[in-house]
């Protein structure tokens, strides 16, 4: 039997704590969040599904997509234990430079899409926290206005070869007149991969005002209002356009591209060069021996040919065949800061987040993507202190394994 009595005054006001609430409804929507994948629960019930989906959507049956997220759910880590981890140095150099954490911002498309704040809340984040951006040719925001924006910021700028190669080169030369740290060279694009998503929604760009989408905003007015009430949604760095991503990719980038565009590229640009889209051990030697400083193992989230290699998983074998020579990145499926600490442990000098980022966007704007940066650098330390290691430096490849 058990003994039962009222409570006292005194023992109910200790556990009465109730939390004064923010009087903002982005701050109190935002601190609901634990993890980046609350915030895509977030920002999927706050903007448009074709919106959502173009970020959130991935080529052809998204297999790509979904092999790089298990691929870090199949990570195991070594911890080691009774070492004293009371401070851990979360900070590493990235292109020969201090970044307080071991992850960038990737570049990504058409971001005032999710949010108008955009591409300048991005670089303004980066800036707080110091580590690199790199700003797309499908941004929405010019080289000169980011530049304006974030002053401060590591700034990279991501370049897509064109048909038009005088146009491509006038991209480079504002990039270098504007004070961009390197060039990040996209290789993986030769033609618009199938995104099905898009297709199905009937997304353009810009968005177009249909029956679905007219009855989408009676579901997301503040959505549409934000759009409607500020400058045209267009892309920064080219044409107004009026079809899909894929007609304009399709129709304005080079599919004939080769090594021996790397090489006049890097002739022509006195900066850091980063090479995107290696999937290969063989392709980052090629780029490396063409004078690439650093390449980025990425299938470009999963967007470009389905069934592609997991970065993940062909990490290793890069940082063997060109560690020694060049730094190397990694992007795709990175959702928390252990993902971060793993990749980092397999050999990547740092990785790179896309949809994380803008999932925090979505969902509060700057305020999103500065939570998902605080979210991501509470996961890397911790992650250090529960793997008994002090400091980035000290993490070796015997810490983590890829379960079969």
């Amino acid at each position: 039997m058990v003994d039962r009595r009222l409570p006292r005054w005194s023992e109910l006001s200790e556990l009465a704590r109730p939390r004064r609430p923010s009087g903002d409804a982005t701050d109190r929507r935002l601190a609901r969040a634990a993890t980046v994948g609350d915030l895509r629960e977030i920002a999927r019930r706050r903007v448009p599904r074709a919106v959502f989906d173009y970020t959130d959507g991935a080529a052809g049956a998204e297999i790509s997509l979904r092999r790089s997220r298990e691929a870090f759910e199949r990570l195991e880590f070594r911890p080691s234990v009774l070492r004293d981890v009371a401070v851990v140095d979360t900070s590493t150099a990235i292109l020969g430079k201090p970044a307080s954490l071991p992850f960038g911002f990737a570049p990504t498309g058409f971001t005032r899409l999710m949010n108008t704040e955009g591409e300048p809340a991005v670089g303004r984040v980066a800036e707080r926290i110091g580590v690199p951006y790199a700003l797309s040719t499908m941004g929405t925001t010019s080289l000169e206005a980011l530049a304006g924006a974030a002053p401060g910021a590591r700034r990279w700028f991501q370049l897509y070869l064109w048909r038009d190669r005088e146009a491509s080169q006038a991209l480079v030369e504002r990039a270098r007149a504007c004070g961009y740290e390197a060039l990040v060279l996209t290789v993986d694009v030769p033609v618009a991969g199938p995104r099905l998503r898009d297709v199905r929604n009937g997304f353009t760009i810009p968005p177009a005002l249909t029956l679905r989408t007219v009855a989408n905003a009676a579901v997301h007015p503040r959505w549409w209002i934000d759009l409607l009430t500020t400058e045209p949604l267009e892309f920064a760095s080219l044409q107004s356009w009026g079809g899909t991503v894929g007609e304009l990719i399709d129709r304005v980038f080079e599919p004939s591209a080769t090594v021996a565009d790397v090489r006049a590229l890097r002739e022509d640009w006195p900066g850091r060069l980063v090479v995107k889209g290696v999937q290969s051990a063989d392709d980052a030697r090629a780029v490396v021996d063409a004078g690439a400083d650093a390449v980025i193992v990425s299938n470009h989230g999963g967007r470009q040919l389905d069934r592609a290699p997991t970065p993940l998983e062909e990490l290793p074998a890069v940082v063997s065949a060109v560690g020694d020579r060049a730094e190397v990145y990694l992007d795709g499926g990175v959702m928390d800061g252990a993902d971060v600490v793993a990749a980092v442990a397999l050999g990547a000098r740092a990785v790179f987040v896309g949809r994380a980022y803008l999932y925090g966007l979505m969902a509060g704007g700057e305020r999103g993507v500065q939570r998902v940066a605080d979210i991501l650098a509470r996961d890397v330390a911790r992650t250090l202190q529960l793997l008994g290691v002090r400091s980035i430096g000290e993490l070796t490849p015997d810490r983590v394994r890829l379960r079969s």
